[in-house]
């Protein structure tokens, strides 16, 4: 792997549309969708020249043109040779490969998002115990470049990835946050309400630092010390927001995100009256990360299923015009889902967009193409295509779960609906 660091430093006012640039800021302080990325448009590099940026590294073997003044000279990419698919000058097989890129590069981009703002909550945590105003300084700054990043025009996606990247509290914590903040989104939060709302979903679990990793998850077999030893996690988190010096929007989400609408969660057993609408977001998104992403996965329940329990069994747990408004988000077949088409065909749900929640995009088995090259049905474009059923994966056949490979934890990301938008902005 080639060190990034080794790339030529170049002054900002230097810069020109073309060049392939990393900013050491970090993900979060910086509105961009990646750190390292193709300048694209002029608007672009007006962004950067207010960052207050003096120099950014470039790398010249990435970059489309050559810049004169810069450290080291540009190295031209060699010209590809054509490939033989490429010359069979077919228009069909050319729609269908550009297609395929744009699928790919549009899953990417959500992927190195995810795993930039993982590594972010991971190094912030890691500071709670030694630089308390740091981590809270950093939570609050990841949570506002999430906010960013999700302030774009028109509908949203929500999408599936390939796995969660990190481990498993990271992953949780990030799930929380943007499924929660997308739930805000579409609740017509303000901005500084989502801020709020993002910080208090990151550090939800807080107090797990300072639990042993035995009670950092309930399990049933629990006595009743130890479910109090779990439960201790709430107050632990809300002294170290304290002394963190947390606000008190995103205080109260770690104080109440176990608390009930019925007044049956702990530690205060608070209705819903009593919470507050951020804490009520969290507690919801938090059950239901919780059912798809178990400690023990033989347990896990499918995004269909979480949402169908949450349903029937949780609706006096839960504010009701909440549960509403997240199944209307999530879609009745939440991505992740696997199914069964009208056609008898079986696919797997990886794109959601809550103005159709009935029409998701699908990744479809077809034994005539190679998994490697499916293309992604959107069913809002196929009115005499639809869903029949919800499955779990094991009643998949054999070769449609080989295919389709329903994922083993379940972590989810945002992008524009309108793909076009995702390109731009990583170009």
């Amino acid at each position: 792997m080639k060190d990034k660091s080794a790339d030529p430093l170049i002054d900002v006012s230097q810069l020109k549309v073309g060049m392939f640039i990393h900013l050491d800021l970090g993900w979060m302080s910086h509105p961009f969708p990646l750190s390292s990325f193709k300048l694209s448009s002029e608007e672009q590099l007006l962004i950067l020249r207010r960052l207050g940026l003096k120099q950014v590294r470039w790398s010249p073997s990435r970059s489309d043109l050559p810049l004169e003044a810069a450290p080291m000279p540009a190295v031209p990419a060699p010209a590809a040779a054509p490939t033989a698919a490429a010359a069979d000058n077919d228009p069909e097989k050319d729609q269908h490969r550009l297609a395929l890129a744009q699928q790919r590069e549009a899953l990417l981009l959500c992927e190195r998002q995810y795993a930039e703002a993982a590594s972010a909550l991971r190094e912030l945590m890691d500071l709670v115990p030694r630089e308390p105003v740091n981590a809270k300084d950093r939570s609050a700054a990841l949570s506002r470049a999430l906010l960013d990043k999700m302030l774009v025009e028109g509908d949203i996606n929500i999408r599936l990835l390939n796995e969660g990247a990190g481990d498993r509290a990271s992953a949780h914590a990030l799930n929380v946050a943007i499924i929660s903040m997308l739930l805000g989104r579409a609740f017509g939060l303000g901005n500084e309400e989502l801020a709020d709302l993002g910080q208090g979903a990151l550090l939800h679990d807080l107090g797990k630092l300072e639990l042993t990793p035995r009670f950092r998850h309930r399990d049933e077999s629990f006595t009743v010390a130890e479910v109090q030893a779990y439960q201790q996690h709430v107050a632990k988190g809300v002294a170290l927001a304290q002394k963190m010096g947390v606000s008190a929007a995103p205080l109260l989400v770690i104080a109440q995100h176990h608390e009930h609408a019925d007044g049956s969660g702990f530690p205060q057993h608070l209705n819903a009256d009593r919470m507050s609408i951020l804490a009520r977001i969290v507690a919801l998104v938090n059950r239901f990360d919780g059912l798809c992403n178990p400690l023990i996965a033989a347990k896990a329940m499918t995004p269909h299923e979480a949402l169908s329990l949450m349903f029937a069994q949780g609706r006096s747990r839960f504010d009701a015009t909440m549960l509403n408004a997240f199944i209307r988000m999530m879609g009745v077949y939440p991505p992740g889902s696997a199914v069964q088409l009208t056609d008898d065909r079986y696919a797997l749900v990886v794109a959601v967009n809550s103005s159709r929640p009935l029409k998701p995009k699908v990744m479809v088995h077809d034994a005539k193409v190679p998994r490697d090259e499916a293309l992604l049905l959107n069913l809002e474009e196929m009115p005499d295509l639809g869903i029949r059923r919800s499955l779990k994966p094991q009643q998949l056949p054999r070769a449609s779960m080989d295919y389709l490979s329903p994922r083993g934890r379940i972590a989810y990301f945002f992008e524009p609906a309108n793909p076009s938008q995702s390109r731009e902005l990583a170009a």
